[in-house]
């Protein structure tokens, strides 16, 4: 029994390392919201408004939303643009058939995309949310004109820019390339994009290096203010699919709370009946 518990935590472990080296971009903690009724709330609003037009949440109800705050009402008067009902299912009017011979595959929905990117013992998929929607840059060769470090060659065009404004984009790649006469060599290559997404490639050959392979991205926002509120927003919508994935996670985590305190009392208890109990037999 011991040997399967230290198996399944190994094997936990290793999926976890193994998702942070395929992505090949280290995922960011996102900032931690899912008791933050307003924040709930604009994030509600950002995914009515940017994501549903696309993205499906078939496994939630309009009026699933109250769980957060709203009334009926305001989920009538800001969230509702079509004929749906409170109680209808959010659904979108693009068929699968249609977004597959557009898009090539069909946007996938977003009910539970939070925990379906979730790794055991890794970050979690509002991190993974959190991070994707924030390292989109120009590209002019990506058939989009977008690329994305979490998802590279993604095939989703960045529906928030105007929201996070132009930036343009440096990356750092130091490794290890093959020559000529099959030796090895180190090298630095740096990529830069500019806020229309061209860009300008540089290598150089690095004479006697003795570090490591590393990759650096740095994002250069042309205006810092509206980049700052731009992962503002992203947190709030990022916390929100976390909340949509599992709506009874609050109510889950309060009564764990009162579970454990019911078991350690009754710990206790017990533990204080064993002794009594066997006193008298010793």
């Amino acid at each position: 029994m011991i040997k399967k518990l230290i198996g399944t935590i190994a094997l936990s472990l290793t999926c976890a390392v193994s998702f942070a080296a395929e992505s090949g971009y280290s995922l960011e903690k996102a900032p931690e919201r899912i008791n933050d009724m307003a924040a709930l709330q604009n994030g509600a609003k950002l995914f009515v408004n940017y994501c549903l037009g696309c993205h499906s949440a078939n496994s939630m109800r309009y009026n699933r939303l109250t769980d957060i705050g709203l009334t009926d009402e305001q989920i009538k008067r800001n969230l509702l643009f079509t004929s749906d009902k409170v109680g209808d299912l959010m659904h979108i009017a693009m068929r699968r058939e249609d977004a597959t011979k557009w898009f090539g595959a069909a946007p996938p929905d977003l009910s539970v995309i939070a925990r379906a990117k979730s790794i055991n013992l890794g970050p979690t998929g509002v991190d993974y949310i959190y991070t994707f929607l924030r390292t989109y840059h120009r590209d002019t060769s990506r058939p989009v004109g977008w690329d994305n470090m979490v998802f590279p060659s993604v095939g989703m065009p960045n529906v928030l820019w105007q929201l996070q404004g132009e930036r343009g984009m440096e990356r750092t790649v130091i490794a290890q390339a093959e020559q000529a006469d099959g030796s090895l060599q180190w090298q630095r290559t740096v990529s830069k994009y500019d806020a229309q997404g061209f860009s300008e490639i540089t290598t150089e050959a690095l004479q006697g290096y003795t570090g490591s392979a590393s990759d650096k991205v740095r994002f250069i926002p042309a205006d810092a203010k509206a980049s700052a509120n731009f992962d503002n927003q992203v947190a709030d919508l990022a916390n929100f699919l976390g909340w949509m994935a599992e709506p009874v996670q609050l109510e889950r985590k309060r009564l764990g709370v009162w579970v454990l305190l019911f078991l350690f009392l009754f710990f206790g208890v017990a533990w204080r009946l064993n002794a009594v109990y066997w006193k008298d037999i010793k």
